[in-house]
């Protein structure tokens, strides 16, 4: 076994728009080490199909971002925060147009092609047809992989952060093709890791994406803010033979109308919007919907558009749901609502710095206070590329610290040498996740929160006590994390007396006068 310390100047965990981002920026002030447990693009920025928020248009501004962004978060967002994100967009638009991406452009040339989708007063989304996530992402990763002052490693599972007198040091890795546990040391360390969908049943993320730069991060003795708020999306694809493929809400910002299963439209008896109403309201309809009616699914329906048009303005959603059968310029697609986002996570500045010296988390792993108790379309892209590079300017001026790997000890495995029976790992991890949909989903109450709380913790506390018992393997590690962040979501939950945002009890309807972030750390927790 190699027993060295890797080290370098700066540790990214994660390689979606944040971590590429900030490793990019970073490079020019000293080495970065990229960790990513699959390939160095296979990551959630990759399925973003509808864009990116920004102000580009003379017909747009500042103020309108700002303030569709503060009414869509529902009082929770941090109104300085939103201003110095939404204001230094149209820099990262230049930045990533330099890098290569060919955002999609008006047909008479004097300006950006901008969608508009849920929560938006103008239209300001910046794409590339339907598959703006998977542009921006092979971008990125073209610069990295041609950078000398970056390295990748692949197939690379960060297992625990390394921290020291509330001072992270770096973490231990496991290489999934060897099996090995690597020691990986730096002045800073960045958790990069995305969202926390795979904590549920149906999510449109991949199926990699379990929250640990959070559970890392708060067993490190971070502090963790507002897990309560899980964005559901409205419309993930609903077809036996293809999950978690998301159908963008641009297609409802084109005019898509969502269908019952009496192929009439409901949409306008919740929200004056309809189908631009935000996405909590419209997944609650739908979800209300499916319960009153006992279907299986709804329908959103394009088909009235011109074929042609639907043809080139969404390709991938066309050639995919074609794919199983699905003509959506000829028939309407059945959808149903689907975990997404993660509105909260690691708690952090505008710059990324949580509250252990030397560690960032950027992108959907942290809680800036952006997005407040609910995202607003397109925000997100915007968020991580615009924290990723105030990480790297603050991170550069940490050169100084020293790189401290040898007070990494060895990887100590104690007397585990052979891995838990995946069987026991896959029922576990079913069960979670069906606990989470069925109690902790679009809709809760005080008794389903209960029932959530006492069934994840008894699962929590036996993973615990049987998991140094067994060989560490990325199935083990990944569902010690998503028990980990299950309890954080459904503790937060709990704590929040009241509905606000993507979080809705039937016990507590009303929002509270008071507008207070949940606040969870070690031995402490505060709302």
């Amino acid at each position: 076994m190699n027993n060295h310390v890797i080290k370098s100047d700066f540790l990214v965990i994660g390689s979606g728009i944040a971590g590429l981002t900030f490793s990019i920026k970073a490079s020019t002030h000293g080495s970065v080490n990229i960790v990513t447990k699959r390939s160095l693009t296979d990551s959630a920025t990759r399925l973003a199909q509808g864009g990116i928020a920004a102000v580009v248009s003379p017909e747009d501004s500042f103020e309108s971002h700002i303030e569709d962004t503060l009414r869509v978060g529902c009082g929770l967002c941090h109104r300085d925060v939103v201003e110095s994100i939404v204001r230094a967009a149209p820099a990262q638009i230049r930045d990533l147009i330099e890098l290569g991406v060919e955002f999609c452009r008006a047909d008479d040339d004097t300006g950006f092609d901008l969608g508009l989708e849920g929560g938006h007063s103008h239209r300001r989304v910046l794409h590339v047809k339907d598959h703006t996530g998977l542009n921006i992402e092979e971008a990125l990763a073209r610069a990295a992989r041609e950078n000398d002052q970056i390295t990748v490693f692949e197939n690379h599972m960060a297992v625990n952060l390394v921290v020291k007198n509330n001072e992270v040091l770096g973490a231990y890795v496991l290489d999934t093709e060897t099996g090995e546990i690597k020691r990986f040391a730096a002045r800073a360390t960045v958790l990069a890791t995305g969202g926390v969908g795979k904590v549920f049943l149906y999510t449109s993320n991949p199926k990699h994406t379990t929250g640990d730069g959070i559970a890392m991060a708060y067993r490190a003795g971070a502090t963790i803010s507002n897990m309560e708020f899980v964005q559901f999306h409205p419309t993930l694809l609903y077809h036996h033979r293809l999950h978690s493929f998301l159908i963008s809400e641009a297609l409802r910002g084109e005019g898509a109308v969502l269908l019952g299963a009496d192929g009439e439209r409901f949409m306008p008896r919740y929200h004056p919007h309809a189908e631009l109403a935000p996405r909590d309201i419209v997944a609650r309809a739908i979800d209300a919907e499916l319960k009153r009616t006992g279907a299986e699914h709804v329908f959103l329906d394009i088909s009235f558009k011109d074929a042609d048009w639907i043809r080139g303005r969404f390709p991938a959603i066309y050639k995919t749901c074609l794919s199983v059968g699905i003509d959506i310029t000829q028939e309407p697609i059945p959808v149903v609502p689907g975990a997404h986002y993660c509105c909260g996570g690691v708690r952090t500045d505008i710059n990324g710095l949580t509250d252990i010296a030397g560690l960032f988390a950027i992108g959907e792993t942290a809680c800036t206070g952006f997005h407040g108790a609910n995202r607003m379309a397109s925000n997100s892209l915007l968020e991580g590329l615009v924290v990723a590079n105030n990480a790297a300017q603050v991170a550069a001026e940490m050169m100084k610290r020293p790189i401290r790997g040898d007070e990494i000890k060895p990887w100590d495995p104690g007397e585990a040498t052979d891995p838990d029976e995946l069987v026991v790992i896959t029922h576990t991890w079913d069960e979670i996740r069906r606990t989470m949909t069925n109690y902790v989903g679009i809709v809760r109450s005080r008794k389903r929160l209960i029932r959530a709380r006492n069934r994840i913790n008894f699962i929590r506390r036996e993973i615990e006590q049987f998991y140094w018992d067994f060989k560490i393997t990325p199935d083990l590690v990944e569902l010690r994390n998503i028990a980990t962040v299950a309890e954080l979501i459904v503790r937060m939950a709990r704590m929040r007396r009241e509905s606000r945002g993507t979080h809705y009890n039937q016990d507590y309807p009303r929002e509270s006068e008071q507008r207070v972030d949940t606040v969870l750390k070690k031995g402490y927790s505060a709302v």
